[in-house]
């Protein structure tokens, strides 16, 4: 039987460091649309939707995605794991893909292979970037969360710490050993006996910035689109090509602090 795989952007307009980024227009599209595009063109997923709030700050969200034919769901404003559980509940998905609509430069081929390692592995959780002491290797903007419904399911249950909620999948990964196999892929048990897999690239890019935080993240975004003509088609290796070309084209974000783990939303005391 065929799993069914849902991929669930999350996403809401009171983003703390820049509010209203998701509507923000890159080269003639808001970026929720070319988060959407990017994600929905990965060939193994069966299904794509844009998970935002009920608060009323996300009322123009829904409203777009009404407009552009995007299927949408609303939850939690601040417990985000719960949004994104409520959203593959409805989906009745096996798999899910979680996807952050900060990433519009997110790669369908990326996506495929997460979710290959997953169902060819049988695997609980496969991403590519785990919070320090792991270190990243693709650009921070590609990342790329997949887990199995019953584990998302365990998640929703049982964590209770406020990274657990506002993250999603850390209750699922926390604590793990990882132990490389062979040069790409690292795997591992979690304490709760999840079985994790951790994808690497062979070159270490980790340190590029590509998602969108901040103004000069945007900026950065919309100078990459420009450099394709408004496209969405193009790669990561394409957009990689592009920086080792243009240099110049990074320092726009270069000092930009990325967010951990650590960096909770303070409103969301109490969740």
């Amino acid at each position: 039987m065929n799993s069914k795989v849902a991929a669930i952007i999350q996403g809401r307009m009171a983003s703390s460091r820049l509010p209203g980024k998701i509507l923000a227009d890159i080269e003639g599209q808001p970026m929720l649309q070319r988060v959407f595009i990017r994600t929905s063109r990965a060939a193994s997923v069966s299904e794509t939707v844009f998970a935002t709030s009920t608060d009323s700050t996300d009322d123009a969200v829904a409203e777009y995605c009404d407009f552009g034919s995007i299927p949408c769901t609303r939850g939690s404003q601040f417990d985000v794991l719960d949004r994104v559980f409520q959203a593959a509940s409805q989906l009745k998905a096996d798999v899910i893909v979680r996807i952050t609509a900060d990433c519009p430069l997110i790669d369908p081929t990326l996506i495929d292979e997460i979710i290959h390692i997953l169902l060819d592995g049988g695997y609980d959780f496969v991403c590519n970037r785990l919070p320090p002491p792991w270190k990243r290797s693709y650009p921070i903007g590609l990342d790329v969360e997949a887990c199995t419904f019953r584990a998302l399911q365990q998640a929703w249950k049982k964590a209770g710490e406020p990274q657990h909620r506002e993250h999603v999948m850390p209750f699922l990964y926390e604590g793990v050993e990882l132990v490389r196999q062979g040069r790409t892929l690292e795997t591992g048990i979690s304490p709760r006996a999840y079985k994790i897999a951790l994808l690497h690239h062979t070159t270490d890019f980790g340190d590029y910035r590509w998602t969108v935080d901040t103004w000069q993240d945007l900026e950065f975004i919309r100078q990459v689109y420009a450099r394709f003509n408004g496209r969405d088609d193009f790669s990561w290796k394409d957009v990689l090509d592009l920086v080792h070309n243009e240099p110049q084209l990074m320092q726009i974000n270069a000092g930009v602090p990325h967010k951990t783990l650590k960096d909770i939303d303070e409103r969301a005391a109490g969740i």
